[in-house]
């Protein structure tokens, strides 16, 4: 069986260790640090099944293209893709299914002063977001009225991100601990993955600016398998009902962002994709044939429930000096081999390419994710931060406190 991998980040080098398992492995465009890495585009390339990485793809309905010649593809269209390419339209599609989220309303660039009267109208902690993709970073959360009025100009203005921003979705705060959930979905039905918490803010202490994510650790332990079951029969299965209902043939990964509140547990938002670093904590943990289960998934015939060792993981991400901001470029990184070596440890490369001399030099904002396995969530810490302290170049970021005190 041969699968083709599309993206070029740590998620997709995630997906072809754990599909190279039991099937051939192809990635594009893939980097420097990917051994099965093809510079083609995915249409040149035959494969048995597509898995499709990235959201930015799948929203420009790469799915539907490679299904309309006949091909096998994990991965919504771009019908399903919405769902995190316009998060108004994904608070729509909660609200017709039930599905309890944050107060909020949605404002184009011609409703500035409206936007900012709404915010007025808020308790007090206020999310401002793109409508549209912004690499995981469109999103500020902030106490400051000042800040959030600060910001919905700079986004409704396209003066922050473009396109993507000038229609912003206003929410009220909330509060509790985030989950990540993971769901498999066949067009009918969803099946939950082990659930993972991702770190988003740059620094320790959850200190400085929002990014695509620092690092992950699952299992979460206030989510086991049980609670998994539940939280997919309360909010993932409604929507993929109603998904359905709109004649929408959801097939792929549905990734749902939950917060477990005071009044019970709360949509935050949707992805159309693995999470990346959660992809890095929980396909390592995924035992059997990884391959069969997503193809199935494709096929709409989802049958079979996919196994985990009970082994936790802790993925660390290692990051350019700069990022999220300006991430610096070009710089030679050490110690690769030496972190692989770690017992437990799996180094997944993202923002890496190759220079004239053939080293590996950063190439991206998130650089390596390093995950380690062990059997608590504390002995995988240990792993993954042991395999990170083999790891040099220039000005690289770490946060220092991923899955602490877990």
């Amino acid at each position: 069986m041969r699968i083709c991998v599309v993206g070029a980040g740590g998620r997709e080098h995630a997906l072809a260790v754990a599909l190279a398992r039991t099937a051939e492995v192809v990635v594009t465009p893939g980097n420097a640090g990917i051994d099965a890495s093809v510079p083609a585009p995915p249409e040149d390339l035959e494969a048995d099944l597509y898995v499709v990485g990235p959201e930015a793809p799948l929203v420009d309905g790469l799915a539907d293209r490679l299904r309309a010649r006949g091909a096998t593809v994990f991965g919504p269209g771009a019908d399903g893709a919405r769902l995190e390419g316009s998060k108004a339209w994904m608070k729509e599609v909660a609200a017709a299914a039930g599905v309890p989220t944050a107060a909020h309303r949605a404002f184009d660039s011609g409703e500035v002063d409206a936007a900012l009267a709404f915010l007025c109208t808020l308790p007090g902690l206020y999310v401002v977001k793109t409508d549209g993709l912004a690499a995981g970073k469109g999103v500020l959360v902030t106490e400051s009225l000042t800040e959030a009025e600060d910001d919905v100009r700079a986004k409704l203005s396209g003066a922050g991100f473009g396109d993507a921003g000038r229609r912003v979705v206003i929410e009220e705060g909330m509060s509790g601990p985030e989950v990540s959930l993971l769901c498999l979905c066949d067009g009918a039905r969803a099946v939950p993955l082990p659930s993972a918490q991702d770190f988003k803010r740059a620094d320790d202490g959850d200190a400085g600016p929002n990014t695509g994510g620092m690092g992950a650790y699952s299992p979460f332990a206030a989510v086991d398998a049980a609670e998994g079951e539940h939280l997919t029969e309360r909010l993932v299965a409604p929507t993929l009902y109603e998904l359905r209902r709109r004649g929408i043939d959801y097939r792929g990964v549905l990734y749902a962002g939950l917060m477990l509140t005071p009044e019970g547990p709360k949509l935050l938002e949707y992805n159309v994709r693995f999470g990346d670093p959660e992809a890095q904590v929980v396909l390592p943990r995924w035992t059997g044939d990884v391959a069969a289960v997503l193809t199935a998934c494709a096929s709409g015939s989802l049958r079979v429930q996919p196994t985990f060792s009970d082994a936790a993981a802790v993925a660390v991400v290692c990051a350019s000096e700069g990022y999220p901001v300006a991430p610096r470029h070009g710089d030679v990184i050490d110690g690769m081999e030496e972190a692989a070596a770690v017992p437990g440890a799996h180094v997944f490369c993202a923002g890496v390419a190759e220079d004239e001399r053939g080293r590996l030099v950063t190439a991206g904002g998130r650089v390596l994710a390093v995950t380690g396995l062990g059997p608590t969530v504390a002995d995988a810490r240990v792993t993954a931060y042991r395999a990170v302290s083999a790891i040099t170049w220039p000005g690289r970021h770490v946060r220092t406190d991923i899955a602490a005190g877990v």
